[in-house]
């Protein structure tokens, strides 16, 4: 059995249903509006941020230290230097070759090299470097015999890493 509506009725069932069926499309459009603005802030504000990655040297255990007497103070050591490069990008880090230098009271007495090599997205790459470091061109007046007495030598490291971060496989910037 099948029922017919007459005009007048079927006509207010399709405004009715109208106005349902655009209130349904413009709460999906809207939502869909809202999600894609968020999904492209969240993509701007976290993945797209370049970050300068970190660039250490570790501690490390002498390999073997000679030192000169009291009257003429002196070092000569090596031991493997642990540099680690750690990349909080959201893309590889490219660097270039550098050099490290290691400076005892503002003179170089040692220098290391850093080969050209690429940090992955979000790891740390781990370089494990020789080092020879000699206090020949210290000038006399330092205070070497007192650091060697006490058994402590302050060394710093000095080193710039440069090179090109990749986001998204397109977008590069130099760091």
């Amino acid at each position: 059995m099948v029922f017919f509506r007459k005009d007048q009725e079927s006509q207010q069932l399709t405004d009715e249903e109208r106005r349902k069926k655009r209130m349904k499309w413009t709460i999906g459009i809207t939502a869909f509006v809202i999600f894609q603005v968020v999904q492209a802030l969240f993509f701007i504000l976290v993945i797209m941020k370049f970050k300068s990655p970190k660039f250490r040297v570790g501690e490390f255990d002498f390999q073997s230290l000679n030192t000169g007497t009291q009257a003429s103070p002196s070092f000569d050591m090596t031991f493997v230097a642990p540099i680690r490069i750690k990349n909080t990008n959201w893309g590889p880090f490219k660097y270039d070759a550098t050099t490290v230098n290691f400076v005892y009271g503002g003179v170089q007495v040692g220098q290391v090299a850093i080969p050209k090599s690429k940090a992955n997205f979000k790891s740390t790459k781990k370089i494990d470097t020789n080092v020879t470091l000699n206090s020949a061109n210290l000038p006399s007046t330092s205070t070497l015999a007192s650091e060697l007495s006490s058994s402590v030598i302050t060394l710093n490291s000095q080193g710039e890493l440069k090179g090109k971060v990749t986001v998204m496989f397109m977008f590069k910037k130099n760091k």
